[in-house]
């Protein structure tokens, strides 16, 4: 059956087709939850958008007719951003995306490269480890949240160009307040998007003002990077961090592109923001579904413990021989996914789905939140139960689609190793290194569990813990 949808909104199985008509909006509800805050801006467009939520219809999307559904829309915010399109998240399909990919996967995100960087992580887990050490010797509430957001955040700026921010310090609020605006941006909604006869509405909120001054700030601290590296005195940890490599293969003109000083600063730009919220988040939701499941945080404790011995630090091949813990990171994927909609595509031909016709130009968004809750794929989906994964071949690395939480197909994150690593690291040590307590006078029932949406699926209140020494 082929149909062509003209307005209105099309069931199909779990594929919603949303046209809006007239300016009327549209409310999208994915079977018992409704994403209305994650969709705002997608709802009152004059053009076609296609809300997958079953995990066959995303095998179809990201895989079998993975080239048809690969591009990427023009979205205001992020073309501004990304300069224009020359990143790897937002850049259309094209040759350009084809080989700025190849130079990211085997130059800046292989295996080998995710290992080079291997000291910096330590370095900054065991200072992690000795911040959350003091405030345990004096019994002082933790603030988690805060402290794994500064972690990640470090963590990606030495990866990326060799600076450490100290708490506190004026450069680093700066650096913060502008990553916050930044991401503000890139997730924020544009009427010109949709409506271009409109326009003139985004001009007079000051929400082209605002996104203007965001890129003039976001552009002179990139290029403030640049030279600092550019400059022969430059220190010598700066060698080898991912600005550098970039500015060598610029240099050395061995890429089929040339690369442009742009191009270094759309990439850099999709590390800060990319890398440092997912890692963040997905942390602190782990801790938060391991406290409110004793059993589970003991167990799950046992195990590391039990590996690791009386070592002061977790490493990272100790956590290879971990199967419960890596079963509490899918599961922590799986309920609580770094982002409840994948990164949007864009069809760029005709295509057939469920017998339904999807236009060129249409919108296509993996709704992930509902795959992940989907009765028909996983036994009491809203609960936390990490043995489901325990003698189970599914996996997250984009050939499972019930499980992609960093995407599938050619428009898969180049950089999960990286973020993975990341994430198993920091767990593994907080549950190594402390026992972990409620403040006093909360119990179970008070911990909150509400999502904050935007680039990534934040807590709504920052998770606070007390933490007791186990060394």
């Amino acid at each position: 059956m082929s149909s062509n949808v003209s307005s209105g909104v099309v069931q199909v199985g779990k594929l919603l087709v949303l046209i809006a008509e007239n300016g009327q909006s549209y409310e999208l509800n994915c079977d018992e939850y409704t994403l209305v805050d994650a969709v705002q801006q997608y709802l009152e467009s004059v053009s076609g958008i296609s809300v997958v939520s079953s995990a066959n219809l995303t095998k179809e999307v990201t895989q079998i007719q993975d080239l048809a559904f690969c591009s990427r829309p023009s979205i205001l915010g992020q073309q501004k951003l990304s300069y224009n399109g020359q990143d790897i998240a937002i850049s259309p399909y094209n040759d350009y995306w084809k080989e700025i990919r190849k130079i990211c996967v085997f130059h800046l995100f292989s295996l080998k490269k995710v290992q080079y960087f291997r000291p910096i992580r330590k370095d900054e887990v065991a200072r992690m480890i000795k911040q959350i050490s003091m405030q345990a010797d004096t019994s002082q509430i933790t603030n988690l949240s805060n402290i794994v957001k500064s972690l990640a955040t470090t963590i990606i700026c030495r990866i990326a160009f060799s600076i450490r921010y100290d708490e506190e310090t004026h450069e680093r609020r700066k650096f913060g307040e502008l990553l916050k605006v930044t991401q503000e941006m890139l997730a924020g909604f544009f009427v010109s998007d949709y409506f271009p006869l409109l326009g003139w509405i985004d001009k007079l909120s000051g929400k082209i003002n605002k996104l203007e001054k965001n890129f003039k700030d976001l552009n002179e601290f990139n290029e403030g990077l640049i030279e600092q590296h550019l400059n022969p005195n430059r220190p010598k940890s700066m060698e080898g961090d991912i600005i550098d490599l970039l500015l060598q293969l610029k240099k050395q003109k061995s890429t089929p592109i040339d690369l442009t000083l742009d191009n270094i600063k759309a990439i850099i730009t999709d590390m800060l923001v990319g890398g440092t919220d997912t890692s963040a988040t997905t942390v602190v939701w782990a801790m938060t579904a391991l406290i409110a499941k004793p059993i589970t945080m003991k167990k799950v404790q046992a195990e590391i413990r039990e590996s690791v011995e009386k070592k002061s630090i977790v490493n990272e091949d100790d956590i290879q021989d971990l199967p419960f813990f890596k079963a509490v990171i899918k599961e922590t994927f799986r309920l609580y996914p770094p982002a409840p909609l994948l990164v949007p595509r864009e069809t760029m031909q005709n295509s057939i789905l469920e017998g339904y016709e999807i236009q060129p130009k249409t919108i296509v968004h993996v709704n992930f939140w509902a795959i992940t809750r989907d009765p028909e794929i996983w036994e009491n989906p809203e609960e936390f139960i990490p043995k489901r994964f325990l003698n189970s071949n599914i996996d997250f690395k984009g050939q499972n689609f019930e499980l992609i939480p960093f995407g599938a197909g050619r428009r898969g994150c180049p950089a999960m190793a990286l973020g993975v690593t990341t994430v198993e690291l920091v767990l593994s040590n907080l549950r190594y290194a402390f026992d972990w307590e409620l403040p006093r006078g909360m119990n179970i029932q008070d911990i909150d569990t509400d999502v904050l949406l935007g680039l990534a699926m934040h807590k709504n209140k920052p998770l606070c813990l007390v933490p007791r020494n186990y060394l």
